[in-house]
């Protein structure tokens, strides 16, 4: 069977797990918006999992949309939120266990109707190695190197690239069809604060990305399209980097920060540039991008952070 618009299942019914994670939420509303009937496993985040359940309330919620809590180390709760499913978007957070990946993955191999998996990755799992700044080019071939991460104390894409490797192992081990998304640095609407810890991790090691051109976003509303595109082109197949923009320049460092605001401080020379107007000053020094350490802190210690991109040392 294949997505295609048009056909008969085109309109099928898929799960989406985590329907409350800030991707798996657009997600979520990309596919109700495209006339598909969506069962929502929620994991966390009550704020968002109010919205998701007023969705539901109202009548054409309850048409479309179905909820399940699920625990992703409680493999029969996943196996309920997927049955009857032809396909499923997982898109879980860093901080979960191989095993949650393990369990999710299994349970869609295990899941007669499921026919097709599409996995939410980061590309923190394709950029880190030692020779990154002389590749001449970072496609869907690259892994990361756990090792060099590690020594790095580069947590996230450790567990990025972990997971998407557990996932990928297992898919080709119960000959599952599936496809990743590995996606940038996510932007949207509210990101800061919805987002804050997965952004933040993302950014540690962001002066050496951009120093290798690597140090891109990805607009939530786009990588959601492209999630939906991955169910419904039946030759999408393997991974797919995701990203569409690349931060290069001084100023774009400066746009990229102005919208992860207020996570991320801007020193007051630069707010005559976010407003539009020229620069009242310009450095003819290297740009710098400082790390952050410790994110999983960012809500004891946000007001202490100076946090910047672009800035001038």
């Amino acid at each position: 069977m294949t997505f295609c618009p048009g056909t008969e299942r085109y309109k099928t019914e898929v799960c989406v797990l985590d329907a409350s994670s800030y991707v798996g939420f657009w997600i979520l509303k990309k596919l109700l918006s495209k006339g598909y009937k969506v069962h929502a496993g929620l994991r966390r985040k009550e704020e968002t999992t109010t919205v998701i359940r007023e969705m539901w309330k109202s009548d054409a919620g309850k048409k479309t949309l179905s909820l399940f809590t699920v625990d992703v180390l409680d493999y029969q709760t996943i196996l309920t939120s997927m049955n009857g499913c032809s396909a499923l978007f997982c898109s879980l957070d860093s901080q979960l266990p191989t095993t949650g990946v393990f369990n999710v993955v299994e349970a869609c191999a295990r899941t007669p109707s499921v026919e097709k998996l599409i996995f939410s990755s980061s590309l923190a799992a394709g950029i880190w190695s030692e020779d990154l700044q002389t590749l001449r080019q970072v496609d869907e071939r690259c892994w990361s190197d756990v090792e060099y991460c590690r020594k790095l104390k580069l947590w996230y894409p450790v567990a990025k690239t972990l997971s998407e490797r557990t996932a990928w192992g297992l898919a080709s081990d119960r000959m599952l069809n599936m496809v990743s998304v590995n996606a940038a640095l996510v932007i949207g609407p509210d990101v800061a604060v919805q987002n804050p810890v997965s952004t933040l991790s993302y950014l540690k090691g962001a002066e050496k990305m951009q120093e290798s051109g690597v140090l891109a976003s990805v607009d939530v509303d786009f990588l959601a399209d492209v999630h939906v595109s991955a169910l419904e082109d039946p030759s999408a197949n393997g991974r797919y980097f995701c990203f569409n923009n690349v931060v290069r320049s001084e100023e774009e460092s400066v746009k990229l920060a102005k919208r992860l605001t207020p996570l991320i401080q801007i020193p007051p020379r630069y707010v005559q540039m976010i407003l539009g107007k020229h620069m009242i000053e310009s450095c003819q020094r290297k740009p710098k991008i400082y790390d952050i350490q410790h994110p999983e802190d960012w809500e004891k210690k946000k007001n202490h952070y100076l946090y910047w991109l672009g800035g001038c040392s």
